[in-house]
């Protein structure tokens, strides 16, 4: 598919034997482009991750999600029923923070081998579950820029068990932007706080933005989607992925 903006394909990313399916958008115009990793929900690589994404490439980057469930589901995608929910969260349940870490890997690899794609460094963006991936993918050394967005579980545990999250904190290298709703009843404020006191003691160069919303307030396919929540989220975005993909 292509239009005067973008262009879209489904290509496939090699983790070894691993095929993973993914996502690709790109600005159609001619030359290199800093390039963006998008992290699913628990509902696959659905038409909100795919709008995502093109979204991104309208900004000038190459955008990509690749389907962090392949191992479990190839093909897997859903909407936001109480039964995608279930479905989703017993997928979920069965990653594990190496797997995701290597997918994502395996993704920047693929990212590199693209003309089109610029080899300074890399961006990340994720929500719901892929907000919790996306701060664990900060930790690889070429995100420079990572966007999570209302990632529930990082204070408390990690994909396939053993120490949370927050504790890989230290090992962030570059800028951190995670965004919150305050009537989220899957993220307390007080592990919004831990997050927040976390990356000031490593000083990981980061903002935390709190609105006043439920989960999943940037997603419009959702009921609880807050178009003022995600309209000053996605500003936020932008203004991330300039600073730190698009240096003068």
């Amino acid at each position: 598919m292509t239009n005067s903006e973008i262009r879209t394909a489904n290509v496939t990313v090699p983790n070894g034997d691993l095929q993973i399916a993914a996502y690709l958008a790109q600005p159609a115009a001619e030359g290199q482009f800093p390039a963006v990793i998008v992290i699913q929900e628990i509902f696959g690589v659905n038409s909100h991750i795919r709008e995502v994404t093109e979204r991104i490439a309208k900004e000038g980057y190459v955008a990509i999600a690749p389907a962090i469930y392949q191992r479990q589901a190839p093909g897997f995608e859903t909407g936001y029923t109480p039964e995608a929910i279930k479905i989703g969260r017993e997928y979920k349940e069965q990653t594990t923070a190496s797997e995701l870490l290597s997918d994502i890997q395996a993704t920047i690899d693929y990212l590199k081998t693209l003309p089109s794609v610029k080899q300074e460094g890399f961006g990340c963006i994720g929500f719901c579950f892929g907000g919790h991936v996306a701060y664990l993918a900060a930790t690889l050394p070429e995100i420079k820029a990572t966007a999570s967005f209302y990632g529930a579980g990082i204070v408390t545990q990690t994909p396939g068990g053993s120490t949370p999250t927050i504790a890989r904190t230290a090992d962030i290298k570059g800028t951190l932007y995670a965004f919150f709703g305050t009537q989220d009843p899957s993220i307390p404020s007080e592990q919004v706080d831990q997050i927040a006191a976390e990356l000031q003691k490593h000083s990981i160069s980061h903002r935390i933005f709190r609105y006043n919303a439920d989960h999943g307030f940037f997603c419009d396919h959702r009921g609880s989607y807050d178009a003022t929540a995600a309209a000053d989220s996605w500003m936020q975005v932008k203004q991330l992925f300039h600073q730190q993909l698009q240096p003068a």
